[in-house]
C-alpha cells in the first residue's frame, strides 16, 4: 500500500508538532475529518480541541483499504475545510459489534448529551448512511472499530 498524501498545510502542521513534541517526524500519522458533512467535521474538531471529545467509532468495512489505528499512533484531525486543527494519540482500539457500546465509551465520545441512548441513535443514523454508501446493510451486530485517545496537540 502507498503512503498517504497530504496537502502541504497538513504536512507542515505535522512538523510544526514533531519540533514542538519531540516526536519523530519519520513516524507515520494519519489526517482525517470526522463525519461526513463539512459541519460535522468542523462541530467534532471542535470537540476534540476544547474537550469533551476523547473517542470515535467509525464501521470496520470503512478501513477496507486502510489499517486500522494503532495504541500510541498519531493522527491530526483536521476540519470542515481540510485544514489541520490538532493532533491526537490513539489510546486504545477495540473491534465489537455495534450492540456492545457501552455507557462509558458514548460519555468519552463526548457528542450530543453523552448518553448511550443518545449515542446508539445518532450513530445508527450515522451508519446507516455509510452503510448504504457502502452497499450493505445495517445490522447491530456489524463490526465497529472504537477507539479512545487524547489531545496530543496542542495542548490547553
Amino acid at each position: 500500500m502507498a503512503a498517504p498524501t497530504y496537502s502541504d498545510d497538513v504536512r507542515r502542521f505535522w512538523l510544526t508538532f514533531c519540533a514542538e513534541t519531540g516526536v519523530g517526524a519519520d513516524q507515520t500519522y494519519d489526517a482525517f475529518a470526522f463525519g461526513d458533512s463539512t459541519e460535522m467535521a468542523d462541530e467534532l474538531a471542535g470537540l476534540v480541541l476544547h474537550g469533551p471529545k476523547r473517542a470515535t467509532a467509525g464501521l470496520l468495512a470503512d478501513y477496507a483499504d486502510e489499517p486500522l489505528p494503532e495504541v500510541g499512533g498519531h493522527s491530526i484531525v483536521l476540519g470542515g475545510d481540510s485544514q489541520p486543527v490538532c493532533v491526537i494519540r490513539t489510546t486504545e482500539v477495540r473491534v465489537l459489534p455495534f450492540r456492545a457500546v457501552d455507557a462509558a465509551f458514548a460519555w468519552d465520545e463526548g457528542e450530543g448529551d453523552r448518553t448511550l441512548v443518545w449515542w446508539q441513535a445518532a450513530h445508527e443514523r450515522y451508519f446507516r448512511r455509510q452503510c448504504q454508501q457502502l452497499g450493505v446493510e445495517f445490522r447491530d451486530d456489524l463490526p465497529v472499530v472504537f477507539e479512545r485517545f487524547e489531545l496530543a496537540w496542542p495542548l490547553p
